[in-house]
């Protein structure tokens, strides 16, 4: 989903003004920054007994604990020795949360701006043992649904915004007024070893003793040598080798991270941990794309619609046998693709409210539906063991079944 950049330009606040209590214009919705201080975010991190969420998610596996990442909400920690009845154990309650990575018994996690810390060695007593202040980019989601941004209510040096809120206010005058499609644009110029795995939507990986995270525009690099005194190491941009496309997701296979943009696939060389460089990338039409990888090849799903493109609805699968020049297999289309997995020759593919969809992918130029099942399904970790499935405030597991069947075996509701 596009994001508003944190910083709007002083142009925009210099002609969106407030409005006269004396104007008859009428009244339209604003979208009201929502303003909170950094000592204020970074009091508020605890640790608590497990309990309820109500916030779409992520999840994360490490070890035998399954992590779902509510989105700026916190961390839901289970225990999955028994995927057939997991048991909720403690709760992170970090609000500025959007993705983890998990190396040893340590989890990193984004708070807004800052990248924490936590030591989980033992469930029962999580510590914050380290926060790099400032390190990660943060851009809330601007509102759609709003025709104009209020830029009465700003942050100052010590605060940020950290999303906003839907008002109806009375509508400025020719002079004062910047609508939304205005402020965007104007805004958007500014596991192994130990190492857990994520689902599709990563944005956050581990290789070796760097942390790598991505941003809209950049890929940061964190040295985790040692967890306790965790740095920020380097911000790379790689935005003249994207073609203008945001950063979505990030995927880790051997020596090499792909990085999902609106703009397409992008391949980095990490093997050098701590100087990645940019090698070769396939580009589509603007669109949201998390991106697979399985041997030679890559998966991505690519959905256009109102936040993501105008782009038709596709799984495409990329020959990534040489990898400095990636080239189109095959595409398939099918309607609202979001996360996916691969494991042999199978693909898994959610598209939310038609449910998942388990596809032979034996012939990678022909991919051949098999079965759909039902529930709003938004990602996948494909494990050996069995298959782990995410949607709005629910977790969902599965058993593999002979000729790409799936048998649901626990749901977990929040």
């Amino acid at each position: 989903m596009k994001k508003m950049l944190p910083i709007i330009s002083a142009f925009v606040l210099l002609m969106l003004c407030s409005c006269s209590s004396d104007d008859d214009r009428g009244t339209a919705l604003f979208a009201v920054p929502i303003v909170k201080s950094l000592s204020e975010i970074r009091g508020e991190i605890t640790v608590s007994a497990a309990r309820q969420t109500n916030s779409d998610g992520k999840i994360y596996v490490a070890e035998h604990y399954l992590f779902y990442i509510a989105k700026e909400q916190g961390i839901h920690i289970f225990n999955n020795e028994n995927p057939a009845a997991p048991v909720n154990m403690a709760f992170i309650n970090l609000e500025g949360v959007h993705d983890i990575a998990v190396k040893g018994h340590y989890l990193y996690a984004d708070n807004f701006v800052d990248l924490v810390v936590f030591d989980i060695a033992d469930i029962n007593n999580i510590s914050l043992v380290r926060t790099v202040p400032n390190s990660v980019e943060f851009s809330p989601v601007f509102p759609t649904e709003a025709a104009y941004y209020d830029v009465s209510v700003a942050a100052e040096s010590d605060q940020i915004i950290t999303g906003y809120r839907l008002e109806m206010k009375n509508i400025p005058d020719e002079q004062n007024q910047v609508f939304y499609e205005d402020a965007m644009a104007e805004a958007a110029s500014g596991g192994v070893n130990g190492v857990g795995t994520g689902g599709s939507y990563a944005k956050f990986q581990i290789n070796d003793d760097a942390l790598y995270t991505v941003d809209n525009f950049s890929l940061n690099v964190f040295n985790i040598t040692d967890p306790e005194l965790a740095a920020f190491d380097k911000k790379i941009y790689m935005q003249q080798w994207f073609g203008g496309g945001m950063f979505e997701t990030l995927f880790k296979r051997k020596d090499f991270l792909f990085i999902g943009s609106t703009s397409g696939m992008f391949v980095v060389d990490a093997s050098d941990e701590f100087n990645p460089v940019f090698i070769s990338g396939f580009s589509h039409a603007t669109a949201c794309d998390p991106v697979v990888v399985n041997e030679n090849l890559a998966y991505i799903t690519v959905r256009g619609g109102t936040t993501c493109g105008a782009i038709e609805d596709q799984v495409n699968v990329i020959d990534i046998s040489d990898i400095n020049n990636p080239s189109l297999i095959s595409t398939t289309l099918l309607h609202q693709p979001y996360g996916l997995g691969i494991k042999g020759q199978t693909l898994f593919v959610c598209c939310g409210n038609e449910g998942l969809k388990v596809f032979d992918a034996t012939d990678s130029s022909a991919l051949s539906l098999q079965n759909t099942y039902p529930g709003n399904l938004t990602d996948v970790i494909p494990m050996d063991s069995h298959l782990i499935a995410v949607g709005p405030n629910k977790i969902v597991q599965y058993a593999y079944g002979d000729g790409n069947t799936l048998d649901v075996i626990s749901t977990v509701n929040f």
